[in-house]
């Protein structure tokens, strides 16, 4: 998806140009509720301690970005993934399970995740172009925010994390496979 996707480009099995902006809509709003409750997880075995307090902060602007593109997908009728159970769920076990680690180990899941979602959002203001100008700008803003997650989840010690390269190789991967799902279904 790193060019912008027209119909002379597009190979067999490419979305056209607006499922493209449904997907992108729809794995958005997917990610944004996935992170709230991967945050959501972490403060519940975290309560008050081991970082909480940038955790906090981290789930507000999650909160927001969530808020933004549910509002964008009701404005334009697009459906949101039918995987949200799954990803209800799925994040929150994860958010517990790497605060259960500690909370090295959670700010190690946040590095994993941002990274991908700094790339993934690259992708897509890319594919955009300015024929989808506001839409583009949300996600540079948003990725900008993600990124700022990332550095300081690293200077609050997540490669200090118990096997912090196969605890975050895994955690990409997951969430690589959770953004291809998303698109999709």
């Amino acid at each position: 998806m790193g060019v912008k996707t027209t119909a002379e480009n597009r190979l067999p099995g490419d979305p056209d140009r607006a499922a493209l902006i449904e997907q992108i809509i729809r794995v958005d709003q997917a990610g944004e509720y996935g992170a709230k409750r991967i945050y959501e997880g972490q403060l519940a075995v975290l309560g008050n301690r081991g970082g909480a307090g940038v955790i906090k902060e981290m789930l507000a602007q999650e909160e927001q970005h969530l808020a933004k593109f549910s509002a964008i997908m009701a404005a334009r009728g697009v459906r949101p993934t039918a995987l949200e159970p799954f990803w209800h769920v799925a994040g929150f076990a994860l958010g517990a399970a790497t605060a259960l680690l500690g909370k090295e180990a959670a700010m190690a899941c946040t590095v994993a995740v941002e990274e991908v979602i700094g790339e993934h959002y690259a992708e897509q203001s890319a594919a955009l172009g300015e024929d989808e100008r506001d839409l583009r700008e949300t996600i540079d803003a948003f990725r900008s925010d993600e990124l700022h997650h990332r550095d300081v989840s690293l200077e609050q010690g997540a490669t200090a994390a118990p096997a912090y390269v196969p605890l975050t190789a895994a955690i990409k991967a997951g969430t690589r496979l959770a953004i291809w799902l998303s698109k999709r279904i």
